[in-house]
């Protein structure tokens, strides 16, 4: 009986990548986020060995060891025995990292995606073009409710125009 094993490139690994989603928001994968930095492939003479480095999107992120957890599934399931997913914190992970893909993916699910900060003034952000868009209606009339959405990594703002409460996926 033959045993065939596939040889992967490191192109290969990133197209596999994509198919793994953040748990927390499902919309977008872990490429469109950006927390993937590297791919490295050694041959072990026993088989290939893969290293992905992963930047979480904030220190601490609960979402890390499902992320984690998905790839080993999917490589696991294309037939990569052999994985091991590291962490690089430096540079921090930042929303200009995020595939713009991505964030039209985001704003199509409901979650405003994040524009440029110009700064803050009395507890709100200020974007370059002064307003938060709206995902449902597109006003910039929008109010910020709370530093802290549905997750971390979000703010909860409402539309003053369609009335309509919205997470914001803040820039950092």
């Amino acid at each position: 009986m033959e045993i065939h094993t596939t040889v992967y490139t490191v192109a290969d690994i990133w197209q596999l990548l994509e198919k793994v989603t953040d748990p927390e928001v499902p919309v977008l994968s872990i490429l469109d986020l950006g927390i993937v930095r590297h791919v490295h492939i050694e041959d072990t003479g026993s088989g290939q060995q893969v290293e992905i480095t992963l930047t979480p999107t904030y220190s601490g992120c609960p979402a890390m060891d499902m992320i984690a957890a998905n790839i080993r599934i999917e490589l696991m399931m294309a037939g990569v025995s052999k994985a091991s997913i590291l962490y690089q914190l430096s540079p921090a992970w930042t929303t200009d990292w995020m595939t713009e893909s991505g964030k039209e993916k985001l704003n199509a699910y409901g979650i405003a995606p994040p524009v440029s900060l110009v700064g803050h003034q009395d507890g709100q952000e200020i974007t370059e073009d002064r307003g938060i868009p709206c995902p449902q209606c597109g006003s910039k009339n929008t109010e910020l409710i709370s530093h802290f959405g549905s997750t971390a990594c979000k703010a909860l703002h409402r539309c003053l125009d369609c009335k309509e409460p919205f997470d914001y996926f803040k820039c950092h």
